[in-house]
Formats: C-alpha cells, structure tokens, sequence
C-alpha cells in the first residue's frame, strides 16, 4: 500500500495521527504531515486504511499501480464526438 497526503485540503482534525501516529504528525496547528515516504508494510495497513478512512476532508489517498489506470481517449475527432454528446452545429 502506498498513500498520499494533500496538505492543502488538511483541516487539522488529527484523526490520522490517532489512528496511524508513526505516519502522521501534527504540527503545532494540528495539521497533519505524512511521516516517511508514504510506502506502508502489510502490517500497519489496517491502522492506516482506518485513518484514510476516516479523515475528514479526504485529504489521504491510495495510490494505485499507474498500469491499472484508465488510458485517455486518444481520438480527437471532434465531430464524432459532438454527433456522440448530442451537439448540432
């Protein structure tokens, strides 16, 4: 499991650092800042999937494998896909 944390979305609820305290530290506003590089061992998995669960703002994200990710839609006919959304010009 690897997990991002958006800084700028932050709150400072804390409820990470309750549940996950070795990846998440609080500042002295109580914003939180990830400990580490974000790779999490099978082990602590649990502690910190509860803490990206319950975050608040959605401010902790899985990161997944970029092979798994949908691929843009490389066809830029722009006619097809007005006629496809309904557009008549």
């Amino acid at each position: 499991m690897r997990i991002r944390l958006d800084r700028t979305m932050c709150d400072g609820f804390g409820v990470c650092a309750k549940h996950a305290a070795s990846y998440f530290s609080l500042d002295d506003w109580g914003y939180a800042t990830l400990v580490g590089t974000g790779d999490v061992p099978e082990e602590d998995r649990p502690a910190v999937t509860r803490a990206l669960l319950d975050c608040p703002v959605h401010a902790i994200v899985e990161l997944t494998d970029q092979t798994s990710a949908p691929q843009p839609d490389t066809d830029t006919d722009t006619d097809t896909h007005e006629t496809e959304w309904g557009i008549v010009r």
